[in-house]
């Protein structure tokens, strides 16, 4: 049971002593730190006996010190070792200065993040290559040895990655054409030219919009897969002990998604090339009453295979950003779950980002070849 911090204060033949008892902690002090504070005031030698306190916490000791005006007795002080240690942490503490305030610079904290930034940049730009290398390194030793490749991940991936996306892809692709139809029939039309409204689509399908939706819902439906699933792994320590047992992580966790997503995305972007074009067909064929006969055999006659290809060739370089970047950030996951979600979103901005990024680039490199 707490007994109340009390004190009585004695006259000797070495001055006065303030004998300290019972309980100085945070519940038992009440007033008896003011008390102390009062008695003191104007002494000039006063000592202080703490053989009678029982307990004392930092509360206490602050009472005490707080009554000594910053320090433990002018006088001397009678305690037990536990309770001069105390005694001095609390006296240090209390000296201690406020830290001055932080006085906010504009221009230089503006130039000291834009400076962070581009170091920031420049260490990933470098952990990136870093890791090309590393995927380089595994593709050529898949090469020379095609016996060490591990097909049986790989065709899983491709049926989750690929096989699994085919709905959404076709369903999104298609309204994707209907849209474009609805748009050129409207723009069209006031020229007098909705007939080439066909084009339009084939054009529009074939070379931007099917691989582009394509690479952007792998984007925000694999990349974010293959960063959460390898960062778990690293978060669990898994891929440490892959490498203890003398497996090599990205043979065995980022190849396979690399030759998985080269081997679907083709027929994804297929699927929503034909998806896209079946949409445009259906709104041409309602609203213009052009039959599918006539719009197939524009789509052959002035679309052709070339926009085809030229969507087609953006497909494996998509692949391998889509499946490097969602790989990558997964290999940089600490060991929590906060660091888990940035991971998983930056996945996702850093693929879409890219996706754009490329398709603008390819799209200046045929303008300037005129194909």
């Amino acid at each position: 049971m707490s007994k109340p911090a009390d004190f009585k204060l004695r006259e000797g033949e070495h001055g006065a002593t303030a004998f300290l008892s019972g309980d100085w902690t945070a519940e038992s002090l009440d007033d008896a730190g003011r008390r102390l504070a009062d008695v003191l005031v104007g002494s000039k030698a006063v000592n202080l006996d703490l053989n009678g306190v029982r307990r004392c916490d930092t509360a206490g000791a602050y009472a005490i010190v707080r009554a000594c005006e910053g320090r433990t007795s002018a006088g001397k002080l009678v305690a037990r070792p536990e309770q001069t240690r105390l005694l001095d942490l609390v006296s240090d503490a209390v000296k201690v200065e406020p830290s001055p305030p932080i006085v906010q610079r504009g221009f230089y904290d503006l130039a000291v993040r834009i400076g962070r930034g581009v170091f920031h940049l420049a260490g990933e730009a470098l952990e990136t290559f870093a890791f090309i290398g590393r995927v380089l390194v595994a593709a050529g030793r898949g090469v020379a040895m095609p016996h060490k490749v591990r097909w049986a991940p790989i065709i899983t991936l491709c049926e989750r990655a690929g096989l699994d996306a085919l709905p959404i892809v076709a369903v999104t692709t298609f309204f994707i054409g209907a849209v474009i139809a609805l748009l050129g029939i409207n723009v069209l039309s006031e020229f007098g030219a909705s007939i080439f409204v066909v084009e339009m689509i084939g054009i529009a399908v074939l070379r931007e919009f099917g691989v582009v939706i394509t690479a952007v819902l792998l984007a925000g439906r694999s990349a974010s897969a293959f960063a959460a699933e390898i960062g778990a792994m690293k978060m669990r320590q898994e891929i440490d002990a892959m490498r203890v047992m003398g497996v090599d992580p990205f043979e065995a966790l980022v190849l396979p998604r690399f030759v998985a997503l080269q081997l679907t995305m083709p027929l994804l972007t297929f699927v929503a090339d034909v998806a896209g074009l079946m949409g445009g067909l259906m709104v041409s064929w309602m609203i213009l009453d052009l039959s599918p006969t006539f719009f197939l055999q524009r789509i052959v006659d002035n679309v052709g295979l070339t926009h085809f290809i030229v969507g087609m060739i953006k497909v494996p370089i998509m692949a391998a950003v889509i499946a490097g970047i969602g790989s990558r950030q997964g290999m940089e996951v600490g060991g929590d779950v906060v660091s888990l979600g940035q991971r998983v979103t930056a996945a996702v901005v850093h693929a879409i980002f890219s996706i754009i990024l490329i398709d603008a680039i390819f799209a200046l490199i045929f303008m300037e070849l005129d194909f």
